[in-house]
C-alpha cells in the first residue's frame, strides 16, 4: 500500500509498520464524518501535509511527567522490559514536536484529557470555513431584513 500510495500516512515504530489507508479516510471526510488517528509525529506531519491538510486538526497529548510516562507504560503489561526502555528514549524526540500541533493538552487524568479533546472537536466544527450552507442562512437573514424595510 505504502508503494501503491494508497496510505495516507505511515510509520515504522519499534520495527512495527503502521499506517492508515487513504480511501476510507477521505470518503470519511467527503461525508462530514469526524476521523481521529491516535499516531506518532511523524504520521501526524504526513496527514498535516496532505492533499486535504485545510481539513486537519492536531492535538500532541504530553504526558504529565516523565515519571508518570514510564509508570503508564509498565502498568499496561503489554511490553517487554526492553521495549519500554526504548520508548521511553523516543519519548523526548516524540515530545519534541508539540509546538507542531495546534493544540496540546497534558493529560493528568483522562476523564479531564477526554472531556478537552470533545470541546476541541466540537469548537473545529463550529468554525465558520466548517459550517457548509451558513452563507445561504446569513443571505436568507438579509434577505428577511430587506423584506422588513
Amino acid at each position: 500500500m505504502v508503494a501503491e500510495g494508497a496510505l495516507l500516512e505511515h510509520a515504522e515504530v519499534f520495527g512495527n509498520c503502521y499506517g492508515s489507508p487513504k480511501a476510507p479516510v477521505l470518503a470519511a471526510l467527503d461525508n462530514g464524518e469526524d476521523v481521529l488517528f491516535d499516531i506518532d509525529w511523524q504520521g501526524g506531519q504526513q496527514v498535516r501535509n496532505s492533499l486535504r491538510s485545510e481539513d486537519v486538526v492536531s492535538i500532541f497529548v504530553l504526558p504529565p511527567s516523565i515519571a508518570e510516562l514510564e509508570r503508564r507504560l509498565n502498568s499496561r503489561g503489554q511490553d517487554s522490559a526492553e521495549t519500554i526502555a526504548a520508548r521511553m528514549t523516543r519519548s523526548r524526540d516524540e515530545i519534541s514536536h508539540w509546538a507542531e500541533y495546534d493544540y496540546v493538552l497534558v493529560n493528568e487524568d483522562i476523564d479531564k484529557a477526554e472531556a478537552e479533546i470533545r470541546a476541541i472537536v466540537t469548537a473545529e466544527r463550529l468554525k465558520r470555513i466548517r459550517r457548509p450552507g451558513l452563507t445561504d442562512r446569513v443571505r436568507r437573514l438579509n434577505t428577511e431584513f430587506e423584506e422588513r424595510l
